[in-house]
């Protein structure tokens, strides 16, 4: 094999890698194919949510990092599921990450499911509610004590219920 081959086969390979990943990009994961508690058509859950909050808990999309008005939540309170309403992350739990998303450092027992995310070149854990199966982000293992997981969440996929007096 000449450079040139080497060179064009090597092009080929990436193009092929890059063009399988942007095909990947929207379509649904093995979190979507499990059988959840709360099940709606693709019509009801375009009903009930936001066209940016579809994207994220249905599609799998991010939204911008610094644009979700959680980033600046500082109140003792419950994240829920934007999706179905179900408790996933107390205030005691979130911190500053500095990366522009809601990020906490554990969740409420049962509430979440995980499961490993290969897209874009790289391995992930995705996180998801594990009662509608809705999107709501990623777990990194850069984040503080006790655990030293960042859960790296769209506040789109969260709405919050600040504690009662």
């Amino acid at each position: 094999m000449n450079r040139r081959s080497f060179l064009f086969s090597g092009a080929a390979v990436a193009f092929l890698a890059g063009t399988t990943a942007l095909w990947r990009m929207g379509k649904p994961t093995d979190a979507r194919a499990e059988s959840f508690e709360v099940t709606k058509t693709e019509e009801e859950w375009r009903a009930l949510l936001s066209e940016a909050q579809y994207a994220v808990l249905r599609e799998e999309d991010t939204e911008p990092a610094g644009t979700s008005p959680l980033n600046n939540e500082k109140r003792k309170g419950i994240f829920h599921c934007a999706g179905c309403d179900l408790p996933l992350y107390p205030s005691e739990t979130k911190y500053e990450s500095g990366t522009g998303w809601p990020s906490f450092w554990d969740s409420l027992p049962g509430a979440i499911g995980t499961k490993e995310d290969n897209l874009l070149f790289m391995t992930r854990t995705e996180v998801h509610c594990r009662r509608c199966g809705g999107h709501l982000g990623h777990i990194f293992d850069d984040g503080p004590p006790p655990t030293g997981k960042r859960h790296c969440l769209n506040g789109l996929a969260l709405t919050f219920k600040p504690a009662t007096a």
